[in-house]
């Protein structure tokens, strides 16, 4: 399905997979979504780039969280220097970071509503940047592995969100179409990959971004965090 088509609307032509009858995904961004951390990426990448000599106020790193670590340092620093420092700046954030892998939190009733949405029928895929240890200890901060089928990580596409490639992908994974798909995230480039994918997008402000931006960049609708898209189901998307 093309970014322009409604995801609502029907395959086109040249799609000639074949479906579950009745299938449907949530995939599910992790980072600021599933678990707290958006702050803690702030932090360590301002950090990282402090060493690196680079003054950048944290209101522009949180700004750009979200992005693959590459697209971010080119946000912030130009890309002339992100050829020259992303590589340092991004191994630099890594080991700052690792030192929360342990103290992980889930932002609230996260497992709830993916195990909800898993008795309800959905076939749920987390699509994320973290790959490896990171995305061990995301894992075990969600504490719903019995509820998740799949994941699209960083290791499985060539480009990272906005680009609509890791919804696309975790969709391959799930063996359901666009339409039959929604995508929960907390930042605008969540919600123009999902755009860009065709499917629905649901908005979340637990990563400290404010409703409107969330909305201009594409979400069918917005809630708090887990514990209020839970609450709000069957009556939103994905109910």
């Amino acid at each position: 399905m093309s970014p322009q088509e409604s995801p609502e609307s029907p395959l086109s032509d040249a799609d000639h997979r074949t479906y579950e009858p009745g299938a449907r995904a949530a995939v599910f961004d992790v980072d600021g979504t599933l678990v707290d951390t958006n702050s803690l990426h702030v932090v360590t990448w301002w950090e990282a780039f402090r060493q690196a000599g680079h003054m950048i106020p944290t209101h522009a790193v949180h700004r750009a969280v979200g992005l693959g670590s590459d697209d971010l340092v080119t946000r912030l620093l130009g890309e002339e220097r992100a050829r020259e420092e992303a590589a340092g700046l991004d191994a630099a954030h890594k080991a700052l970071y690792a030192q929360y892998f342990e103290r992980l939190a889930p932002l609230p009733d996260a497992g709830r509503l993916l195990r909800r949405l898993a008795d309800d029928g959905w076939t749920i895929v987390l699509a994320t940047s973290a790959s490896g240890h990171e995305l061990s200890a995301l894992r075990r901060a969600i504490d719903a592995d019995d509820a998740i089928t799949a994941t699209a990580s960083a290791d499985d596409v060539t480009e990272g969100k906005p680009a609509p490639e890791p919804v696309e992908r975790a969709l391959e994974l799930a063996g359901v179409p666009a339409g039959r798909a929604v995508f929960v995230g907390d930042t605008v480039w969540d919600m123009r990959a999902g755009s860009r994918a065709g499917v629905r997008c649901v908005g979340l402000l637990c990563g400290g971004i404010p409703r409107h931006d969330l909305e201009e960049a594409g979400a069918d609708a917005v809630h708090a965090d887990p514990a209020a898209l839970l609450a709000a189901l069957p009556d939103t998307p994905p109910g």
